[in-house]
């Protein structure tokens, strides 16, 4: 509706100064646009004077909404100090403090803009206000309605100017109160609480209030300014821009929620700016209370952030206060985010998924029949993290630094330095209500849409130069290579996930040059040690930084899982007897492999897994079809095969749980005790056993990877059931196996490499498989599974 053939009606101009000066633009604005109106003004705090109740008379009244808003320029994104510099003035210039306004208005006039929102008629509000609050037209609450929805349109009409990026909420905890629903959730509390009607309003209200994010575009701008330094120098930010387009297409018609990957603390703050940049309207971040300290919490309240408590247990009243509070967003189509891991990843590969918050979001929507909600998985990905050490330390069984004002600064500091480029992609979205249709009735659920989302993150993950020069380096094991046999690790790895459609930085992998910046890099960081005294430089892990080089590498293990696995396979085809179905002996090792590492990564359904790992098996030898397949053809398909990756994929991971399995196994029969008791036992026993040489590699001793394999041992029911012994010896066993066939397919993998870079006149004979007797006599009882 507009003013357009208004003429003769009667016209109410509702105005929202904030000083004399705003009171005085506003006064001739509407004397030249609405000559004759009466002019009514509201307070800040949304005060309904009894003029604007006289005012509302006649059903053919027009009121017409105005404020002024301080309009000005984005700052210049030429250089990270320029740029925060004009973001600290903008800031100034749009919380535009009353006291400024006079100043401001006198030397830049052209930045006080009025902007008039849409009018309503007193009837067309009676409507409204009747059929969302259930009120009576000629009450104090009507008064205050009509404020509000004056407050609204002059933001909408705001956005027109500012952009969708400033689209911010208005008196949500009022809005949420004053509704139809409030009543109907208030009486359903007081049944389960036993609790007053007084006690259960003023506990929902004080909830509400506590997590409420009150965004402001000054507020919004002054974040930016101050949280700038957390990331602009770090990291040049790659973003995968169709992607993002799609997603503002759906955004037109429904509430996004964000579920990105979790690596730094920058997180939200390097994704807000992507979002920002784009013209998109700020989320909002849903995030522990531990970051709530001052002045985190007060200003990032203002700036989205939605501080949730840790932990609210059996808090009834403050479980529905978040399914209120996001249900209302969703109606308002504000977007959301939040990190579906939970927390940071402490491995560098993707955690399983908390379902909390994603219960309360789809209880809050079929709550709404009418609402649906798509969600968006998003992969944040880094070339190098500042705080990866530290996270790493962690591992190793160091005490997590509590954050404060303390920790910040050193965060500041520690951000200063660049570390290279921060990659954001988009997952193909999914409507929340269509993949709760799909994943089918049962507890499983909930798991089902959350491994969905994590499948997509995965999916669209790059493999960084680091990633993979990291994963040569490391499955060296002690030894130090030359650039060069880091390239003939590295390239075939490329070549693999090119073949794939993997995303994989061509120019940093393929030539000379950008895989010695890529050490360089990693050296710089004191991930990498570069040795030059000889003939030529050689490169390895540097003492005490596995678990660091770990995080990286790991970024990029799922890519190669189903290869991994699809090794192990073979190796087992190829010590099959006559009398063995080649076929059936591979699908069994499959399903063995795929649930001993259920727990450590995110699987396709089967029907999708068994697809996947025949265009794998067409991708080690394509001519595996044609032929009847008998061992020695699985044994010829990896000695042929130009990389072997599974002992770099997956010996972490069992030899972190050959730890647990033998602790599980030194208790015979006797239940498990305190856990975190354990887990300290484990880190202890593993350092041994690597000092021993019973483990491979440093980064498996990991109070992270022994609690997931703790997972297993509980899936497995070894834990607290009746005379668990015997099956705990077998699971220690079976781990054991695995690990031997690791071991033998990393025999393979380097003999290939002395065949490759051999320096002689003779080259070294070609690699052959060892056979499993061979093996387990040469290790004797010293081998990694005694």
């Amino acid at each position: 509706m507009t003013t357009d053939g208004l003429l003769g009606t009667r016209e109410v101009v509702i105005t929202q100064p904030r000083s004399f000066t705003e009171r005085s633009i506003l006064q001739r604005w509407a004397e030249r646009e609405h000559p004759g109106a009466r002019v009514v003004s509201i307070g800040a705090g949304l005060e309904a004077p009894a003029a604007l109740g006289e005012a509302l008379d006649g059903d053919d009244t027009v009121i017409v909404p105005a404020r002024v808003t301080w309009v000005t320029p984005e700052p210049d994104a030429s250089g990270a100090l320029r740029k925060l510099a004009g973001l600290a003035t903008t800031a100034a210039m749009r919380v535009a403090w009353s006291p400024l306004h006079p100043t401001m208005a006198r030397h830049r006039p052209d930045a006080a803009r009025v902007v008039a929102g849409e009018p309503a008629t007193v009837a067309d509000l009676v409507s409204r206000f009747v059929a969302q609050e259930n009120g009576r037209p000629g009450s104090v609450g009507f008064s205050r309605f009509v404020a509000r929805q004056a407050v609204l349109a002059c933001d909408r009409a705001e956005r027109r100017i500012l952009g969708d990026r400033y689209k911010v909420p208005r008196r949500m905890v009022e809005q949420i109160t004053s509704s139809t629903r409030f009543p109907k959730l208030v009486d359903r509390l007081v049944r389960q609480t036993g609790s007053t009607k007084a006690e259960i309003e003023q506990q929902l209200g004080s909830c509400l209030n506590e997590m409420a994010a009150v965004q402001s575009p000054p507020a919004i701008d002054v974040f930016r300014a101050m949280m700038g330094p957390m990331h602009t120098k770090a990291w040049d930010v790659q973003v995968d821009e169709s992607g993002l387009e799609r997603l503002r297409e759906l955004n037109r018609e429904h509430a996004l929620v964000f579920l990105p990957s979790h690596r730094s603390y920058a997180d939200p703050l390097v994704f807000a700016e992507v979002l920002h940049e784009r013209n998109f309207p700020r989320n909002h971040v849903l995030g522990g209370n531990n970051l709530s300290f001052w002045p985190m919490g007060a200003l990032g309240r203002r700036a989205g952030v939605v501080f949730i408590r840790r932990s609210f247990g059996g808090d009834t009243v403050y479980k529905a206060a978040i399914q209120e509070y996001l249900g209302h967003l969703l109606a308002k189509r504000f977007n959301l985010e939040w990190y579906i891991e939970g927390g940071r990843s402490r491995t560098g590969k993707l955690r399983r998924p908390r379902y909390g918050l994603l219960r309360y979001l789809v209880a809050a929507m079929e709550d709404r029949p009418e609402l649906d909600a798509v969600l968006v998985p998003v992969s944040i990905v880094y070339d190098q993290l500042h705080e990866v050490g530290a996270m790493a330390a962690e591992q190793r069984g160091g005490e997590k630094k509590a954050e404060g004002l303390g920790w910040l600064y050193g965060y500041f500091r520690d951000q200063r330095r660049h570390v290279g480029t921060a990659r954001v992609r988009f997952a193909e979205p999914l409507s929340l209500r269509r993949a709760l249709a799909d994943a089918g009735d049962g507890s499983a659920r909930l798991e089902k849409v959350a491994f969905r989302v994590c499948a997509g993150i995965n999916q669209v993950t790059p493999a960084t130069a680091t990633s993979l020069a990291t994963f040569a380096l490391l499955s060296a094991r002690d030894r130090a290579l030359t650039l060069q046999q880091v390239r003939e690790v590295v390239a075939p790895l490329a070549d693999y996930l090119e073949a794939r459609g993997v995303p994989v930085p061509i120019a940093e992998l393929r030539t000379r040059h950008g895989l010695r910046m890529t050490l360089d890099r990693l050296a710089e960081a004191g991930v990498v040690t570069i040795y030059s005294g000889g003939t030529e430089p050689v490169f390895s892990i540097s003492s005490g930084r596995h678990h660091v080089a770990a995080f990286y590498r790991n970024g990029a293990l799922h890519h190669l899982l189903n290869r991994a696995m699809l090794e192990l396979a073979l190796l087992r085809v190829g010590d099959a007897g006559e009398e063995d179905d080649p076929v059936d002996v591979a699908w069994r090792e499959l399903a063995r492999l795929r649930d001993l590492l259920k727990f450590e990564f995110f699987f396709s359904t089967r029907r999708e897994f068994r697809d996947e790992i025949l265009r794998e098996a067409d991708l080690v030898d394509s001519g595996w079809r044609r032929r009847a397949g008998q061992p020695a053809d699985a044994r010829a398909a990896l000695r042929r095969a130009p990389l072997l990756v599974a002992p770099g994929v997956l010996r972490s991971f069992f030899d972190a749980q050959l730890v647990v399995a033998d602790r599980l196994a030194a208790l015979g029969d006797d239940p498990l005790g305190d856990e975190d008791d354990f887990l300290n036992d484990c880190l202890g026993v593993g350092r041994q056993m690597l000092m021993q040489r019973r483990l491979d590699r440093p980064d498996s001793v990991s109070r992270e990877l022994y609690a997931t394999a703790l997972r297993l041992a509980e899936n497995r029911d070894l834990l607290h059931s009746a005379s668990p012994g015997a099956r705990r010896a077998d699971w220690l066993a079976e781990v054991g196996a695995v690990i031997d066939d690791l071991g033998r397919l990393a025999d393979l993998h380097r003999a290939r490499l002395e065949v490759v870079l051999g320096d002689g006149d003779d080259p070294p004979p070609e690699p052959v498989v060892p056979d499993r007797g061979t093996k387990e006599r040469a290790e004797g009882d010293t081998g990694v599974a005694s």
